[in-house]
């Protein structure tokens, strides 16, 4: 169960190269401290199109039984599985999707900052522990089409 306030973000489009990469969306969760709402900021670039583009926020809440679940155990795969080393040398996972989560008792990023490079990391995961991080995106992915 996150503790207190929290927030964290799921990004398409993390891989890069030469140039750092071009995301294809961000989606940003925020969960102040004593609210029952989590507010969904997203951005998606258009096929096509060189920005991203904002979309208004929603918010949902986050004392719903469903929506209540689907954090708990988000916040449960992230606290088990590894992230790269060192951070963005490597898409571990091979989804070119990054989550990032910060909370008081637990700070976890793959995909680093400013994407992944086209490195290799020391850290490689197991067959379990990525289809955890595909149950991680697919929660967030659910958690995005939430009605408001």
């Amino acid at each position: 169960m996150p503790v207190g306030e929290y927030s964290f973000r799921l990004q398409h489009g993390i891989t890069g190269g030469f140039a750092p990469p071009t995301p294809n969306a961000i989606h940003t969760f925020t969960q102040p401290l004593n609210s029952k709402t989590l507010t969904i900021a997203s951005s998606i670039r258009p096929t096509g199109t060189p920005e991203l583009q904002d979309i208004a926020p929603k918010f949902v809440s986050s004392e719903d039984k469903d929506t209540s679940a689907l954090l708990d155990e988000l916040h449960g795969i992230l606290k088990v599985i590894p992230t790269e080393s060192p951070p963005g040398s490597q898409d571990i996972y091979g989804l070119d999707t990054s989550i990032a989560w910060g909370s008081d008792d637990l700070v976890w990023m793959n995909g680093g900052p400013q994407g992944c490079s086209g490195g290799e990391s020391e850290v490689q995961p197991t067959a379990e522990e990525k289809k955890k991080f595909k149950r991680a995106v697919d929660i967030v992915n659910e958690l995005i089409k939430k009605d408001a």
